[in-house]
């Protein structure tokens, strides 16, 4: 059967029923969208409905960007082999990621994707002196390997501490909204770096040592969480007293997302410089390709390992070419200066919902990385599980893409194509705005102080409101 062909819709459901892995999730399992082609912010169905995507992070510089697939298709026309032939692609465009990053991250690795990214530079990490434990965050996620579900409790926190990994610590989420230290306290980046610092004494004692620290530089799947200035410096000074590396993943929130800067690790300032940084989803545009970036010192000490390192796809001449087409469009259409105006527009239009909503706990976000934390109780703050849901749902019956995320599954996040538009913008806060309002009103919930006459709630909307859809197994109280 040819590819062009488009099955049925339910022939479509019934062959990955058989096929594929029932492990394999898709978006909205219970009606799931058939997407057949795509171009920039939009996403279109086998019935030709276009929905707003709001949830590729992978598809950076926009869907089907015609100079990305035309930089893909011109090398495959020429020539596409093993990264272990000399090719110019690969040191062209190592040099030219390197520009983008401080000085002393000169040396790249070239994989396939990020959890691979992530898995190498836990192996440079583990070689560079020989140490075995690792750091990392609580509701971290870094990727589906072995390795990496070890030191991911995003996936793991349903084992026992029996069958965790000895080697791994948590070190609490340096989250100010729900975290162990929050807003109000006199300085919530060292006491979060001190708890790290209690990690490293506590695996001393027991004779083990550092061998990194690896996170996020925003968490993404633990709620898009913002850590507090300061923070990675603390923890940086804490981990290398202790003979370790610092591994910063930008694999979701690289490559201009924050608007700001080109890297999100650099928010903290330019006295923080990770050892490793790792790479993935939009350096490629959805190509498959991935990276991982260190100094000459670590490179070094895993080259004494005595072990040759190569990747058969990693750094392909295709590879390199599209990575090339993907840095080309960022600076020529000024997607990370789209970032910072277009989400700045957008997060105040949220903030505004939030004098609005008591559904809405918590706005957060820098560019084009933004999170919404619903709560049914801002002082308690009690997730809205069911409710982000039931948001997600109304959402997609309007035709836009949201998923929900954090370790309450009560984030809202938007993460969308840098090609995001203010109008994209006003178009999700006004359907977010009515979805919210319904469900206020099913629920009786209002502000704890006095809102404007035209925000209060008609008692007619109470009939109007279906009932919430349920999906987590949380129902409405």
């Amino acid at each position: 059967m040819a590819a062009a062909v488009i099955l049925e819709k339910d022939r479509t459901i019934d062959l990955r029923r058989k096929h594929i892995g029932p492990s394999c999730k898709i978006f909205f399992s219970h009606d799931p969208i058939k997407i057949v082609r795509a171009k920039g912010q939009y996403m279109h169905d086998e019935t030709g409905r276009r929905y707003l995507d709001c949830i590729n992070n992978v598809a950076h510089v926009g869907h089907c960007h015609p100079d990305v697939v035309q930089a893909g298709a011109r090398q495959m026309a020429q020539l596409n082999t093993n990264s272990r032939f000399l090719h110019d692609n690969l040191v062209l465009y190592a040099q030219r990621l390197q520009a983008t990053l401080p000085e002393k991250l000169s040396v790249c690795y070239f994989v396939n994707s990020g959890s691979e990214a992530n898995d190498l530079a836990l192996r440079l990490a583990w070689q560079y002196r020989g140490h075995k434990d690792i750091i990392t965050l609580e509701n971290a996620y870094h990727g589906h390997l072995s390795s990496l579900i070890d030191i991911s409790p995003y996936k793991f926190h349903q084992l026992s501490d029996a069958e965790r990994n000895p080697f791994v610590h948590l070190a609490p989420s340096p989250d100010v909204y729900r975290g162990k230290y929050r807003a109000d306290h006199a300085d919530p980046a060292t006491a979060y770096a001190d708890e790290v610092k209690d990690i490293i004494e506590k695996v001393h004692k027991k004779g083990g040592k550092i061998a990194a620290f690896i996170a996020e530089s925003l968490q993404s799947c633990g709620g898009q969480v913002i850590p507090p200035l300061g923070y990675f410096q603390q923890v940086a000074k804490h981990v290398r007293q202790a003979g370790g590396l610092i591994i910063a993943d930008e694999v979701q929130v690289g490559f201009g997302r924050v608007g700001t800067h080109f890297w999100a690790f650099q928010l903290q300032g330019d006295d923080f410089v990770p050892d490793i940084v790792t790479m993935g989803k939009p350096i490629g545009n959805g190509h498959p390709m991935s990276c991982v970036v260190t100094t000459k010192e670590v490179a070094e000490a895993f080259t004494t390992s005595g072990m040759e390192y190569f990747n058969t796809f990693g750094g392909n001449p295709v590879s390199c070419a599209i990575g090339l087409a993907v840095l080309d469009v960022i600076e020529k259409e000024d997607l990370q200066g789209n970032a910072l105006r277009v989400g700045r527009y957008l997060i105040n239009l949220l903030q505004q919902q939030k004098e609005k909503h008591p559904l809405i706990g918590d706005i957060r976000g820098l560019g084009l990385f933004v999170g919404v934390e619903l709560v049914r109780d801002r002082l308690k703050l009690t997730p809205a599980t069911a409710e982000a849901q039931e948001v997600i749902y109304k959402l997609k019956e309007d035709y836009i893409l949201l998923s929900a995320d954090g370790p309450h599954r009560n984030v809202l996040k938007i993460k969308p194509p840098l090609c995001f538009t203010t109008a994209d913008a006003d178009l999700v806060v006004e359907k977010m705005d009515h979805i919210l309002t319904e469900l206020e009103a099913a629920l009786g919930l209002k502000l704890p102080t006095a809102v404007n006459t035209e925000n209060e709630w008609r008692k007619d909307s109470m009939s109007s409101c279906r009932p919430m859809r349920t999906d987590t197994g949380i129902t409405v109280a």
